[in-house]
């Protein structure tokens, strides 16, 4: 597989291309180097991503006449902090970055969010480059220009919008990525037909077996990622082709929904990515970020409790609801709340909601469905209503 699809995110001066195809990183030295005005990139990695991939990276970028420092960082959402937005900005800085200079953020959401923050504010502001290698990023964290870090009161409560130049997103990658990763990216791809595409949910229930494999064995709760564990080391045609496709369509689908609401404005569009988020935010508070709770697994079940409150509400068919989880469950994820809480009752669920960016003045934004296909953002959602559903949801 050979092909290279473009995706163009149109934000007037700040539009970019996101490149998806197999064979990216081999070519990442004549495709960045537009971008890298000093000829001199930085890239911002962690261990498991540096393990099998670095040295094919960084020797393209030589081999495309770049000047290539690299910083490799200890792996895991707890590199998302106050912390490890000084640890790469004190890495870059070392280096003497400065802002003709090229940040390449290389590896998973975590990694992104990171490099992105910190080229955002070293130095007041140098471009980036995302180079995504989980399913997770290529299909959403790298695209939009969110950046942010986590802090104890929520998830990415501090960060900035700051636009990439370029996304590639490499399949081949995808074939050393860890089953759970891959299995987590899969939510943020089944997301985007959950918000207003049914054909293309249908399309996923008819083609997770070919994205998941192996990945679609159950969630062990509590189990830690393994880095080093992967999903396989060759990527088969049918699977290539189903990848290819996933990842277009929801890139795709963002692009279109960030151009129309580049900064998600109150109620806007932009809103809608969140579904499921505002639930699965709570729950990996709840958990520290300590990896017993990927981001991708907590919205997996965010949007099956989105899909089931709206139910409950009247706002949605019961049998859209028992399809949705029903398909997630298919895929390996755990929905169920009593599984994933860790102790958290239901006040402590509603209080760690309350923190979500969405929020306004204290009342809460939920991102509900009238059915599959057809999600919309609820303003000033009922609390009562809310805790209730969780209070029974625990039991």
């Amino acid at each position: 597989m050979t092909q290279i699809e473009t995706v163009r995110v149109e934000l007037a001066a700040r539009s970019y291309d996101v490149l998806i195809g197999a064979g990216l990183l081999a070519r990442a030295g004549e495709l960045i180097a537009p971008f890298a005005k000093s000829g001199r990139v930085f890239v911002v990695t962690d261990q498991n991503v540096a393990r099998f991939h670095v040295q094919k990276l960084g020797g393209a970028l030589a081999a495309g006449g770049l000047n290539v420092r690299i910083s490799i960082h200890e792996p895991g959402e707890g590199l998302k902090s106050f912390a490890g937005l000084e640890e790469v900005c004190d890495a870059l800085l070392d280096e003497g970055i400065s802002r003709n200079d090229l940040v390449i953020a290389f590896g998973g959401g975590v990694i992104g969010d990171l490099a992105g923050f910190a080229a955002g504010v070293v130095k007041r502001g140098v471009d980036f480059v995302q180079v995504p290698t989980t399913l997770l990023a290529q299909v959403d964290s790298s695209v939009g220009g969110k950046t942010a870090i986590d802090t104890p009161q929520g998830k990415n409560l501090v960060g900035l919008f700051h636009q990439p130049r370029l996304v590639l997103a490499d399949l081949d990658v995808l074939a050393t990525l860890p089953s759970r990763e891959l299995r987590a990216g899969y939510a943020e791809v089944v997301k985007y037909g959950l918000i207003d595409d049914f054909a293309f949910f249908e399309w996923c229930e008819a083609n997770a077996p070919h994205i998941l494999g192996g990945a679609a064995a159950p969630f062990d709760p509590g189990g830690h990622y393994d880095g080093l564990v992967a999903v396989q080391t060759m990527m088969d045609d049918a699977r290539g082709k189903a990848l290819a496709h996933a990842v277009k369509t929801s890139v795709a689908a963002k692009a279109r929904i960030v151009a129309a609401d580049e900064h998600e404005r109150p109620g806007g569009p932009r809103a809608l990515l969140n579904l499921g988020h505002t639930f699965a935010h709570a729950l990996e508070t709840k958990t520290g970020y300590d990896g017993a709770l990927l981001h991708g697994e907590a919205v997996g079940a965010g949007m099956a409790l989105a899909f089931a409150f709206s139910a409950e509400q009247g706002l949605c068919p019961r049998q859209d609801a028992e399809r949705v989880r029903a398909h997630l469950v298919s895929a390996g994820f755990e929905t169920d709340l009593k599984k994933l809480a860790n102790g958290a009752s239901a006040d402590e669920l509603l209080a760690l909601m309350a923190h979500d960016k969405k929020a306004e003045a204290g009342k809460l934004t939920l991102i509900l469905a009238r059915g599959i296909g057809q999600a919309f953002v609820q303003r000033d959602a009922d609390a009562a209503a809310l805790r209730a559903f969780l209070d029974r949801e625990l039991r």
